[in-house]
């Protein structure tokens, strides 16, 4: 009996011992997610770094676009507002819905937006697609209003739905109150519109908007609006290709802007400037990025 117990004690010590050496599920620790795209590094100040290019806009931002790294940043997280460059996180999100070519119906209050207005109709219908385009070449505030109601409903459920994205994409200082960027108690940072514009400019839809110089838009009755885009930067040079511009009297002159430049692609984020420096500060800015080097590096969102 005394030899049983004793076989039965050592089989209960390697039982124990080999139980230690797998802890509990809830004692494991979970890995940390990478840190979002636009994270500066650690060392780096408000402006950064010293021979950064002297931009005219309250804040800015220059990153790598196909990894996020931050090239350069000026007060690249106070908060301000960022008129209609938030536009494309509204589309972003119509259109990763997809089903583009579904049929929007015009509401009265579609139309109740100012300034720029591409003059659509209560009970006009026009593919999502068209309207799309017709917010990423002239920044139409009525098509803007139009999909967002389409997407969730009303301009309150979509402004919840750029939030909860928003978040989910790393940028989490910012507050969107409607889908067009109009005056309104909502903000976000130069980093943080970096975020979405990294994920905007993975979108092929996107990217084929963003860099038209110019659309015909066709009205239920047959007439044609020709729309010019906003963004001058896609006359100066083919190794400009988006994104998205913007302007309020609070916001100032606002561009987010992307390009090919030494040999990587580039997105910049200029806010609170004004129309007689921002194309130009854009140009030298992407101009002045550094050659390709991605120096270690790596975010999840490294494979284009």
């Amino acid at each position: 009996m005394t030899s049983r117990f004793a076989a039965i004690a050592v089989l209960a010590v390697l039982a124990a011992g080999c139980a230690s050496t797998t802890p509990p599920a809830q004692t494991r620790r979970a890995q940390p997610a990478p840190p979002p795209v636009a994270t500066a590094p650690a060392h780096a100040g408000p402006v950064w770094p010293a021979n950064a290019p002297d931009l005219h806009a309250q804040s800015a931002i220059l990153i790598d676009a196909r990894t996020g790294e931050v090239l350069f940043q000026k007060n690249a997280d106070q908060p301000r507002p960022v008129a209609s460059t938030q536009k494309l996180l509204t589309a972003l999100l119509v259109a990763n819905r997809g089903n583009l070519d579904a049929p929007v119906t015009i509401m009265s209050e579609d139309t109740r937006v100012e300034p720029t207005k591409l003059g659509i109709r209560a009970g006009e219908r026009y593919t999502r697609r068209s309207l799309l385009e017709c917010i990423m070449v002239k920044s139409c505030n009525d098509a803007c209003a139009a999909l967002a109601r389409d997407h969730s409903g009303s301009e309150p459920a979509f402004a919840g739905q750029m939030n909860s994205t928003a978040w989910a994409l790393g940028a989490r200082q910012s507050h969107f109150v409607n889908s067009h960027g109009l005056p309104a108690n909502q903000y976000s940072t130069a980093r943080d519109m970096a975020r979405i514009a990294f994920q905007a400019y993975r979108n092929p839809e996107l990217r084929r908007l963003m860099q038209e110089r110019q659309t015909v838009f066709r009205h239920n009755n047959g007439r044609l609006t020709v729309l010019k885009a906003t963004n001058k930067l896609l006359d100066r040079s083919t190794a400009f290709n988006g994104m998205k511009t913007g302007f309020t009297n609070a916001a100032g002159r606002c561009l987010v802007s992307s390009g090919r430049m030494n040999g990587r692609e580039v997105i910049l984020v200029q806010l609170g400037s004004k129309t007689r420096y921002i194309f130009d500060d854009a140009e030298r800015a992407m101009a002045w990025s550094p050659r390709q080097s991605y120096s270690g590096y790596q975010t999840a969102y490294s494979a284009f």
